[in-house]
């Protein structure tokens, strides 16, 4: 083939390429519903910060929000302004990095523990600490490589109670094919962060390789785990991680016609996406995309893409992270002020997308649906008769050995508001509660009672709150609880 025609054919290519993007780039009709929200309704919760990065949620609902330079940590409640309730030490803030990811545990209601990813002067690192003490850190994982670009820097806990890891390859991409640099990686560790013995390489903290730079980590029910990842400059990624796997950096950038490496799900050109931050939700991901300045919203089943569609397209910039919180909102946060963008006044914005079809959004919470699937209901409480009542329905989101994440979803059946509710419910296999959000909860036994946060007590009729949780679970059996009752005043 003479090196004209190859060059006319990969133009042709190309131009196939960019123009079936630009259908997909269409975003829905005013009023459709997105992944199960409704994007006309979104609101800002909090305004005021500068270039937040990464978000992770207490047990009180209210989110914790790294600054990448200011090395500060905010806690946003929807209504009111940050509050800055600690500041991180050690942090070396420089191009991209900085304070990025954060997480907390999900034993936090016992241990208190908050992790951070964080670049210091000579590698980047993930330490976790105590809120009230952020100067004593204890490091779970350094060495990793930094530089002014690819810092990776997104961390979260699984459905498996393991913390995962994204790293960039630090401006040398040999670091992404080498398996004894922690560069180029996704990292799987237990949450002090020692080798987990099921993971693909033995001794390793490597869970897969051949990446550029990730910068977003979700889950879905089934537990499968996706990864957005910065192109070079043609292709950026949404990868369905498998542990072992290979996705191909440098060799491969995109689509790779090579079997040795793992193809993307999704493409998209990199002025259309710069993806970091992804959440799940409804069968559908959602990545906040930089340098493309939208929200793309990605149907998955069972590991396939569908059709991607984009919303916030140029409405508020820049968009770094996304998160469903534990109100069933979905969390967007801008990026404007990271030197990039160009902020508006009240810049940088946390911003808050209701479920579709829930009451209208306010300040605070709202008693919406969760933004998980619907869940299978227990045995619950029949309505009774009255103004005031309500019925509660139990599920599991997500199962491990020794442990679960479960969900109570909260009805209020009765013709008038409540004010507020409890929930009681007996385990039948001596299943423990280790954590909870949306809810408060005392245990005796077997028996759990919940009642409501100061913020999801008041739900008008036929609405509904949830309260997720974690437990733990021993045995061969993690049977439903039975009854579960609900009560309302």
């Amino acid at each position: 083939m003479s090196k004209r025609l190859a060059v006319a054919i990969a133009t042709t290519l190309s131009a196939v390429l960019a123009s079936t993007a630009l259908v997909a780039a269409r975003p829905t009709a005013a009023g459709a519903a997105t992944g199960g929200f409704d994007f006309t309704r979104a609101q800002a919760a909090t305004t005021g910060l500068r270039a937040p990065w990464g978000m992770a949620f207490l047990p009180d609902g209210s989110a914790l929000v790294s600054e990448r330079d200011t090395a500060t940590i905010a806690q946003v409640r929807p209504g009111s302004a940050p509050v800055r309730v600690a500041t991180v030490p050690n942090v070396s803030p420089g191009g991209e990095g900085g304070l990025l990811g954060i997480a907390v545990s999900p034993a936090y209601a016992a241990d208190q523990w908050v992790y951070a990813y964080f670049s210091s002067a000579s590698d980047n690192r993930v330490v976790r600490f105590r809120l009230s003490a952020p100067q004593t850190q204890q490091p779970i994982l350094t060495g990793i490589p930094r530089a002014q670009f690819h810092n990776g820097g997104r961390i979260a806990f699984g459905p498996d109670g393991m913390l995962y890891v994204a790293t960039g390859d630090a401006g040398n991409s040999a670091n992404a094919q080498d398996l004894n640099s922690p560069g180029g990686k996704i990292l799987r560790m237990t949450p002090d962060g020692a080798v987990p013995g099921d993971n693909p390489f033995s001794g390793s903290r490597v869970y897969s390789y051949g990446h550029r730079n990730v910068q977003g980590l979700a889950w879905d029910e089934g537990g499968r785990l996706y990864a957005t990842e910065f192109g070079q400059n043609t292709w950026d990624e949404i990868n369905h991680i498998q542990p072992g796997r290979n996705y191909g950096w440098p060799v491969c950038e995109g689509v790779c016609g090579d079997s040795r490496y793992t193809n993307p799900l999704v493409t998209w050109s990199t002025a259309e996406a710069s993806p970091s931050g992804l959440a799940y939700a409804n069968g559908t991901l959602f990545a906040a995309a930089l340098r493309g300045t939208r929200l793309w919203a990605v149907p998955v089943s069972a590991s396939k893409a569908g059709t991607p569609v984009a919303e916030f397209q140029g409405t508020y910039g820049r968009l770094r992270a996304a998160a469903v919180g534990p109100d069933g909102w979905l969390w967007v946060a801008t990026s404007n002020r990271d030197g990039r963008g160009t902020p508006a006044a009240d810049d940088d914005r946390i911003i808050r997308v209701p479920p579709a079809g829930g009451p209208s959004p306010s300040a605070s919470p709202s008693p919406s649906p969760s933004a998980s699937p619907s869940p299978s209901p227990s045995p619950s409480a029949s309505p009774s008769a009255g103004p005031r009542a309500c019925s509660a329905a139990y599920r599991v989101i997500n199962q491990w050995q020794g442990g679960f994440q479960g969900e109570l979803t909260v009805r209020n059946t009765g013709t008038a508001a409540t004010s507020s509710w409890t929930v009681t419910l007996t385990f039948p296999n001596g299943q423990r509660i280790t954590q909870m959000w949306g809810g408060r909860y005392t245990q005796s036994g077997a028996t759990v009672t919940v009642t409501n946060e100061s913020w999801n007590g008041t739900l008008a009729p036929n609405a509904s709150t949830t309260a997720g949780f974690t437990a733990s679970w021993a045995g061969g059996a993690n049977g439903s609880p039975a009854p579960v009752t609900c009560t309302a005043a």
